[in-house]
């Protein structure tokens, strides 16, 4: 009597998420299983929530797509493609401000590479206690702490007369601020 061999489908898909900081694809190498739409889909709104939130890593995306698969009795293994390469995670965000001139305008769009690893000189997103996210170039690291700084030097001064008939002079200069690394959210690479 002939035996014949059965394939069965595995549960074991491998997911690639395709992103620029602003779209997600998401696409799967599973030979045999067509994967819910649903699936498809909950990860895309997931993965895009995900990459605009600054607090996001690779290894966060990716636990958020596998707890997805699981949902849906698949193991996933996920990859992120990004313009900067296979898992970098790419972060779209605006400029506020004038600190940063002439380098980068007010209203200017920015692509961020979340990373740790950056270098003196390096421009950089970070967040800051008092401001929330900001961007600055880095002057120096020291140990565990990293000074940020601006790139306009322009210093700003107003006069204001108080109500008692005396005038006091304000100076405004642009933020210069130490901060621990780990504020440092990535490197502007695309401006």
């Amino acid at each position: 009597m002939a035996t014949s061999a059965c394939i069965t489908p595995s549960n074991n898909v491998g997911i690639t998420l395709n992103t620029n900081g602003t779209d997600v694809t998401v696409k799967s190498s599973s030979f045999f299983n067509t994967l819910p739409s649903e699936m498809t889909l909950e990860m895309q709104k997931k993965a895009l929530t995900d990459i605009e939130d600054p607090n996001s890593t690779v290894e966060s995306v990716k636990s958020d797509m596998q707890s997805i698969a699981q949902e849906y009795n698949y193991t996933a293994n996920v990859t992120i493609v990004s313009q900067f390469g296979t898992d970098q995670l790419p972060m779209v965000a605006q400029v506020s401000g004038t600190s940063m001139v002439p380098t980068l305008q007010d209203g200017q769009g920015i692509i961020i590479l979340k990373t740790k690893d950056f270098k003196v000189n390096d421009i950089v997103v970070a967040n800051h206690p008092d401001y929330g996210m900001i961007v600055k170039r880095v002057g120096k690291i020291e140990g565990d702490r990293v000074y940020l700084m601006s790139d306009n030097k322009h210093v700003e001064t107003s006069t204001v007369r108080l109500s008692n008939g005396m005038v006091e002079t304000i100076t405004k200069t642009p933020l210069n601020t130490w901060l621990p690394k780990e504020n440092v959210i990535g490197i502007v690479k695309d401006y």
